[in-house]
């Protein structure tokens, strides 16, 4: 009888409904799917509500166990903010039965409040900025900037009591997807390849043209199909142009979905390019990565490796964990965390300082050791 009565406890406690509140970058977003699979899991399938960014919705779409979707609009300006704060506020006041904020920001907090009765929430250490929001919500704990964005979004689930371990669960393109790039391949004649992603969201992240077309031309003669991925970004069209021609380099960039790049690089050998969204794409499908960093925090954001169950956090030229390789520059400033020189999304000197030759070297003797034919 007593194990009953904790069973029937377990159901009335067990929230039927939950809001996750990610305001932040594509990445955050793609890094949350272990969360709402372990609450959905835990909870007997209760409906997952997302709170997202508007240039985050693509990805968002995609993760799993997912109800509805609720945005909010930074770039718009035709959109009044204030209109828009008050429309989302009224969709979800005290509709929830739980509200699990990953971000630490004044605006995502209030909604983590607004939605429901019980609320769990990240926060800042610096007790200026969190001693209100510690007196509201119902539990909180610290956004630390020294652990992986990861384990940061896994913390609520240790205030739930729910048991887990961190693995950065995959993201499974639709049967549709898979289909379009297999026949793709096909009429390429394409059947083991390697993925290169050149581009990301921010200039300061691109390595330089010069420096990109060296890698390349080592790439075209290990004698492997090189797919070429990208969007519709000026950045990615501008890349576009500038790609050389070569035997072995197939240009993607701008032929793929979202959900058809999770295809293609479910099917890759490995994934060779930019700390972007699609390098976390790649190592949550245990991918092999060849990543080339600049200033972003290794802490936070280096490929999480599922097989060791950790990322790292060491700062040094060339390293290698798991099925991770990085490469970054030997400078006294790097990963100081800023978006490029002067912290304004511009340029920075980072990517210049990484030779292609040396990455090329570690995708050589990983490629060589393979047992592929081609």
């Amino acid at each position: 009888m007593y194990f009953l009565a904790l069973f029937f406890i377990k159901i009335l406690k067990s929230p039927s409904k939950i809001l996750v509140i990610i305001q932040r970058s594509n990445g955050d977003v793609l890094l949350s799917t272990s969360l709402v699979k372990l609450l959905y899991e835990s909870f007997d399938h209760p409906e997952i509500d997302l709170l997202v960014n508007d240039d985050t919705l693509e990805i968002a779409n995609i993760i799993p166990f997912v109800n509805n979707i609720h945005i909010f609009s930074y770039g718009d300006k035709k959109i009044n903010r204030w209109n828009q704060e008050k429309n989302i506020m009224l969709k979800i006041f005290k509709k929830y039965d739980l509200s699990i904020n990953l971000t630490a920001s004044d605006r995502s907090v209030l909604y983590a409040l607004l939605a429901s009765k019980k609320s769990i929430s990240a926060v800042e250490f610096d007790k200026k900025k969190s001693w209100w929001k510690i007196i509201l919500l119902t539990h909180h704990y610290y956004f630390d900037t020294k652990k992986h964005i990861l384990l940061n979004n896994l913390e609520s689930l240790n205030i739930l009591k729910i048991a887990h371990e961190p693995i950065f669960e995959s993201l499974i393109a639709s049967e549709l997807s898979i289909k379009k790039i297999k026949r793709k391949l096909e009429k390429l004649n394409i059947q083991d390849f390697i993925i290169f992603h050149p581009s990301a969201q921010y200039n300061y992240k691109i390595y330089p043209q010069l420096l990109r077309n060296r890698l390349l031309n080592n790439l075209n003669s290990l004698g492997v199909p090189v797919l070429i991925s990208g969007g519709m970004s000026q950045i990615d069209l501008d890349i576009k142009q500038e790609l050389p021609n070569l035997q072995n380099l197939y240009d993607f960039i701008g032929e793929t979905t979202l959900n058809e790049f999770i295809a293609l690089s479910h099917l890759s050998l490995a994934y060779i390019g930019m700390d972007t969204l699609n390098m976390h794409i790649a190592a949550s499908q245990n991918k092999r990565i060849f990543a080339i960093f600049g200033s972003t925090k290794l802490s936070m954001w280096s490929p999480w490796s599922n097989k060791l169950k950790t990322s790292t956090f060491i700062n040094k030229p060339i390293q290698t964990y798991g099925e991770n390789t990085i490469f970054q520059p030997s400078l006294p400033c790097h990963f100081c965390g800023v978006f490029g020189c002067g912290n304004n999304h511009g340029v920075n000197e980072f990517p210049y300082n990484i030779e292609p030759e040396e990455i090329f070297k570690e995708i050589e003797n990983w490629y060589q050791n393979l047992n592929v034919s081609f």
